[in-house]
C-alpha cells in the first residue's frame, strides 16, 4: 500500500457555532494522508497510472470552501468520506486545524482515521473528557 500526503492545505470556510463565528469565513489547515492500492505505478512513469492527487485536492477544496460547518469533527469526517469514495483508496487520515481558536493556543485540531476495511473507523476524539 502506498501513501500520498497533502500537507498544510490552507482553506477558508464558515466553521463554528458561536455567535461571533456565524457568517464569517475562517482559516482551516488540513493534512491528509491517503493510503491506496497500487496498480504497478510505482514501477511506471506513466501519469495515467498514478493516483491523481491534484483532482483529489480540488474536490477537498470545493467541499470545504462551499459548506458551512459547526464542528471540526464534521469537516474531517466529510473529507474522509469524500476521499474514501475513490476506488483505489483503502484508508485516509485527516487532521483539521483551526488556527487561533483559543486565545493562548496556536490552534485547535481534530484528527480521524477512516478505512474501507470492515468498516473500521477511529477518531482523534478523547471520549474521557
Amino acid at each position: 500500500m502506498e501513501i500520498i500526503r497533502i500537507k498544510d492545505l490552507l482553506l477558508r470556510t464558515q466553521v463554528g457555532f458561536n455567535e461571533h463565528e456565524l457568517g464569517k469565513r475562517q482559516d482551516l489547515l488540513l493534512n491528509v494522508e491517503i493510503y491506496y492500492s497500487t496498480a504497478g505505478e510505482e514501477e511506471s512513469d506513466n501519469p495515467s497510472e498514478a493516483l491523481d492527487y491534484r483532482t483529489i485536492c480540488k474536490k477537498i477544496v470545493h467541499l470545504v470552501e462551499n459548506t458551512h460547518f459547526a464542528l471540526l469533527e464534521k469537516v474531517a469526517n466529510d473529507v474522509a468520506k469524500l476521499v474514501l469514495k475513490l476506488e483505489r483508496v483503502q484508508k485516509v487520515n485527516i487532521e483539521v486545524d483551526k488556527p487561533h481558536a483559543l486565545r493562548f493556543a496556536r490552534s485547535v485540531s481534530f484528527s480521524c482515521s477512516k478505512s474501507k476495511e470492515a468498516g473500521k473507523a477511529t477518531t482523534g476524539f478523547d471520549e474521557s473528557i
